[in-house]
């Protein structure tokens, strides 16, 4: 009997001083969707009350945390911890990803060394983490999106309320992922778009437009085509740009 497959083996670090507890929920929901979170660490000074609300939910995720005094002023002891940890866990080989939480731009180079070694990385940040730390995962996914006052999605409209940036701010780049794409026509498989879309920009997210499928916002763009043809999926391509009046008649 074939043995079942397995989910990715995924190990979760959280900087705990750039990474806010109200995300938990949200997060490891977002983490259960990629694989199985078998490692769930955190690191920050637990001692003293900055840290309580996060010291207050570890159990209900079994996150194990670690202690890191704040010795030196300025010295962040736990984004050292966080990071030789990282690599005893890559070295091990049990891992076939990580999940780094934290909007500090200062783990770039742990993801990219990460990366080298073959395994995905998933980054989790707030809006404002650096580009360069949102480029060196496999995928970046912005924490405003997971908090728990984020409304569900509507099932007519697609929509999750409130969004991040307006959908006509997607419109670039999905024709810049529409015009990458072989096409004779210009008609590309929406699917295919989505892919190459994860490759283009590791923090795109429907969710970051207000919509929770990648349709709905292509839809609400109002920049494309759509065509849904039973057993074919749906295809999309740029629509043309409107004439700008016919030419005047030669008096």
């Amino acid at each position: 009997m074939a043995a079942e497959a397995r989910s990715p083996r995924l190990a979760v670090l959280i900087d705990a001083d750039n990474a806010s507890p109200r995300i938990a929920d949200g997060l490891f929901e977002e983490v259960a969707k990629l694989g199985e979170a078998s490692v769930r660490r955190i690191y920050g000074d637990f001692s003293g009350t900055r840290l309580k609300a996060w010291a207050d939910i570890l159990s209900k995720h079994a996150i194990i945390p670690y202690q890191q005094f704040a010795y030196t002023t300025g010295k962040n002891a736990s984004d050292i911890a966080l990071v030789i940890d990282a690599m005893d866990l890559l070295h091990s080989g049990r891992f076939d990803g990580f999940c780094l939480v934290s909007s500090d731009s200062d783990f770039t180079r742990l993801a990219s060394r990460i990366r080298e070694q073959g395994l995905d990385v998933f980054g989790f940040g707030e809006q404002k983490t650096p580009e360069s730390f949102r480029q060196a995962c496999r995928r970046f996914v912005y924490t405003e999106n997971l908090l728990p006052e984020a409304p569900a999605v509507n099932p007519g409209a697609g929509s999750v309320g409130r969004p991040l940036e307006p959908p006509s701010g997607a419109t670039p780049l999905l024709e810049r992922a529409i015009a990458q794409m072989d096409s004779d026509d210009g008609w590309v498989g929406l699917g295919a778009v989505g892919s190459r879309l994860s490759t283009l920009a590791p923090d795109f997210d429907p969710r970051t437009y207000g919509f929770g499928k990648l349709s709905d916002l292509v839809r609400k763009t109002d920049a494309f085509e759509i065509d849904q043809t039973e057993g074919r999926g749906i295809r999309i391509r740029i629509k043309a740009p409107p004439e700008t009046g016919k030419k005047k008649a030669r008096s």
